[in-house]
C-alpha cells in the first residue's frame, strides 16, 4: 500500500477561472415558507459545485453541495436526482458514461480516487510476463507505455508489444511486428503505441513502421497483426515517437529536413500530411537512435479537441489535425526543456524545464494554469505525465504527485523504483518501466 510523505518539494501558483454554469434566475425575493422549484434547487447546486471545484479544486465539490443538501428536507430530496449527479459527474469530473448502477455512484467513485490520488493511497504491483521468447537482453527494455480505460500496453526494445488487463493485472497477450531487415539495433524498438476504444492497438517504431492488432474478448497469447504503412527511414528520417485518437494518429521524425510530422487519418489509415521542421535541428540525435539508447529527441501527444502538442528540447508547438497546416500556437524562448516530462490530458499540457520549472498550459490558448517546482530536473532525469487533475514525475527514483489545479505538491509513493524510461497515468492507474526492466503499477481505485 502506497501512502503520503507531505513535503515542501515545491511551491506552485495558479490562476483562477469563474464558474460558467446558466442555471435558472428570480427575479424576485422568495418568503421563506415559499417552496423553491425543483429545477431552480438543481441549478444551484450545479453551480455551487463548479464554483467551488473551480475556486478550491474538484475534491471541494461534494462539500459544497453537502451543504446546500442541509438547507432543508426539500432540498435534500435533489440529492436523488439522477438529472443532478449525471450533470456533475460530466462537468466535474469529465466522465460521459456511467461504469457503476447510478451518477451518483459514479460521482463518488471518482470522487474517491481523486482523494486516493492526494494522499497516495493505491495498490502496488509489479507486473510479470514470460520472458523466455525474449531472444535478445535488450528486448526486456520497454521504450514506451499506453493506457486506456481497461488496458496498459507496454512497447519493448525489440518491436513487440505486451498487453496487461488492468482489472486483473496479468498479461493477456503479446502483438509482433512484420520485421524486415533491420537498420541497427533498435531499429524495431516501439517508439509509440495507441489504444482506440480498447478495442484496436496501434503501434509503431522507430524505422517508421506502423501496425494495427484487434484486441479480442478472449485473446491467444500471440495476436495477430498487419502493417498499415511501411517506414522509409531513408526519406523520412527515425519515427522517435508517436501519439494518437481514434480519429488521427501523428508521428514525429527526425534526421530529413522539412519531415518531422506525419499525419494519417485513423479512419482510412492515410497519409495526410508530412512536414515541419521542429526536429530538423535534433537530425544528428534522430539517426543514432537506430543504434544507440540515446536522449529522447522529441515527443508528440494527442489532445482532445483534435490538435497535437510537438516539442523538443528547444521548441514547442501545437497544431491543428484538422487544418494539417496550421500551427495553433508556438513557444520557442530559449528555455530548455526536458522532452520525457512532456505530457497531455484532455485539454492540458505539462512541460519541465531544465530548472525544474514545471508548467500546465491550456492546450487550445497556452494560458498558464499553474506551476511548481520539481526535483533533479537539473540532471535532465525527469520522466513524467499527467491525468485530468494530477501531475506524476518520477525523479532520482522517486515518483512524486502534484494537483495540476494549484500546483500544489501532494505526496510520493512509497516504492522507489530506480530510474524510470517512461511512465503514464489515466484517472485511476499510473504505471511505470525501470531501466532494470521492471513493470510496476498503483491502482487508486482499490
Amino acid at each position: 500500500m502506497s501512502s503520503s510523505a507531505p513535503s515542501s518539494s515545491g511551491g506552485g501558483r495558479r490562476r483562477r477561472g469563474g464558474g460558467d454554469f446558466d442555471g435558472p434566475s428570480s427575479s424576485r425575493r422568495r418568503g421563506a415558507n415559499e417552496i423553491w422549484p425543483e429545477p431552480f434547487i438543481e441549478a444551484l447546486a450545479t453551480q455551487v459545485a463548479i464554483d467551488a471545484s473551480r475556486s478550491l479544486g474538484r475534491i471541494h465539490a461534494a462539500a459544497a453541495l453537502s451543504n446546500v443538501f442541509q438547507v432543508c428536507s426539500t432540498w435534500r430530496a435533489v440529492s436523488r436526482s439522477e438529472l443532478l449527479w449525471h450533470r456533475l459527474t460530466t462537468r466535474i469530473w469529465g466522465r460521459t458514461y456511467r461504469l457503476l448502477d447510478t451518477w451518483r455512484d459514479e460521482y463518488v467513485y471518482w470522487h474517491n480516487i481523486a482523494r486516493n490520488f492526494r494522499t497516495g493511497r493505491s495498490l502496488h504491483t509489479v507486473l510479470r510476463y514470460d520472458q523466455s521468447d525474449v531472444d535478445e537482453p535488450d528486448g526486456l527494455m520497454c521504450r514506451c507505455l499506453a493506457i486506456s480505460l481497461r488496458h496498459l500496453a507496454c512497447g519493448f526494445a525489440d518491436g513487440t508489444v505486451r498487453l496487461f488487463d488492468l482489472a486483473t493485472r496479468l498479461h493477456i497477450t503479446t502483438f509482433r511486428p512484420h520485421h524486415r531487415d533491420r537498420l541497427g539495433q533498435f531499429s524495431r524498438a516501439v517508439s509509440g503505441i495507441v489504444i482506440i476504444a480498447d478495442a484496436r492497438l496501434v503501434f509503431a517504431s522507430i524505422d517508421g513502421d506502423i501496425h494495427v492488432g484487434i484486441i479480442a474478448p478472449n485473446p491467444a497469447a500471440i495476436s495477430p497483426t498487419r502493417r498499415v504503412h511501411e517506414g522509409n527511414v531513408m526519406n523520412d528520417g527515425v519515427l522517435v515517437d508517436f501519439a494518437g485518437c481514434d480519429r488521427w494518429w501523428v508521428g514525429l521524425y527526425a534526421g530529413v529536413p522539412g519531415r518531422a510530422i506525419h499525419i494519417w487519418d485513423g479512419n482510412s489509415e492515410e497519409l495526410v500530411f508530412v512536414g515541419g521542421s521542429l526536429t530538423d535541428p535534433e537530425s544528428v540525435t534522430g539517426w543514432h537512435m537506430l543504434a544507440e539508447l540515446t536522449e529522447q529527441v522529441g515527443r508528440v501527444r494527442v489532445s482532445n479537441q483534435e490538435s497535437a502538442v510537438a516539442c523538443t528540447s528547444l521548441q514547442l508547438m501545437v497544431l491543428d489535425l484538422r487544418n494539417q497546416e496550421v500551427v495553433l500556437n508556438e513557444e520557442e524562448n530559449g528555455v530548455v526543456r526536458i522532452v520525457t516530462s512532456m505530457d497531455v490530458s484532455n485539454e492540458t499540457y505539462i512541460v519541465v524545464d531544465g530548472h525544474g520549472m514545471a508548467i500546465v498550459r491550456r492546450v487550445d490558448t497556452m494560458e498558464e494554469v499553474c506551476t511548481f517546482t520539481v526535483r533533479g530536473a537539473a540532471h535532465r532525469g525527469v520522466v513524467g505525465c499527467i491525468n485530468m487533475g494530477f501531475a506524476v514525475m518520477s525523479s532520482g527514483g522517486t515518483i512524486r504527485v502534484w494537483d495540476i489545479e494549484h500546483g500544489q505538491y501532494l505526496c510520493r509513493f512509497r516504492e522507489r523504483i530506480g530510474a524510470a524510461n517512461a511512465i503514464v497515468a489515466n484517472d485511476r492507474y499510473v504505471a511505470a518501466s525501470a531501466f532494470d526492466t521492471t513493470l510496476h503499477l498503483w491502482d487508486f481505485g482499490a
